[in-house]
């Protein structure tokens, strides 16, 4: 792989991730309601279930996954509907008192809502698999080349999830307390807005 095409490669994944979709969403809501710091398991959650996708798309199950399209109904309306919850349940509990501290939520439930909201999109292996092909040369190995493309969007991936979280805490930090109530209902927007943007995709034919 030369320079030429990982650049490429690079500049067609930050044009993809410019608009944020369910996962960036997620994080801008935890970022609000947990801290920046606290949201980055989130983002580790979200970026383990990439890998796994990865892999997925680089032994071949972009194919099954895009045949099997009642299992991807399934799957993805359930991601959906957990996110909706969450954000509705959010939005419900917002300015009910309480302190910030005690309504943080632990790092396993945040890694774990950042993994089922990437892993309820199998859409994303058919992604992989689509795009990993176009900068992959046939005349150099395979594996290097997948672990090259793969390394470079967990960590393009990451650093957006990342600028999307601060950005949302810092917007927090300079409302302060008194505006806490309405934090909680943007937040929980964010989630309901996350579940019906996955709640829309579709696998692209």
């Amino acid at each position: 792989m030369t320079f030429q095409v990982w650049s490429a490669y690079v500049a067609a994944v930050v044009i993809m991730m410019i608009t944020p979709g369910p996962s960036q969403l997620l994080m801008m809501s935890n970022s609000m309601a947990n801290g920046f710091r606290r949201s980055l398991a989130t983002a580790a959650g979200d970026l383990s279930a990439n890998v796994l996708q990865m892999l997925a798309a680089g032994i071949g199950l972009g194919a099954v996954i895009l045949a099997s399209e009642h299992a991807f109904t399934v799957i993805k309306w359930m991601g959906a509907a957990y996110l909706v919850w969450m954000g509705i349940g959010r939005i419900r509990k917002a300015g009910r008192g309480g302190t910030r501290s005690a309504e943080r939520a632990g790092l396993g439930t945040l890694w774990l809502q950042g993994f089922v909201t990437s892993a309820a999109n199998p859409r994303a292996v058919v992604f992989f698999a689509a795009l990993f092909p176009q900068f992959i040369s046939m005349h150099s190995a395979f594996w290097p080349q997948f672990l090259i493309l793969s390394v470079t969007y967990i960590v393009i991936d990451g650093a957006f999830l990342s600028a999307y979280g601060s950005g949302a805490a810092w917007i927090v930090a300079r409302l302060g307390a008194v505006a806490r109530t309405w934090l909680d209902r943007v937040s929980g927007g964010f989630l309901v807005a996350a579940g019906i943007v996955l709640g829309l995709k579709s696998v692209a034919r």
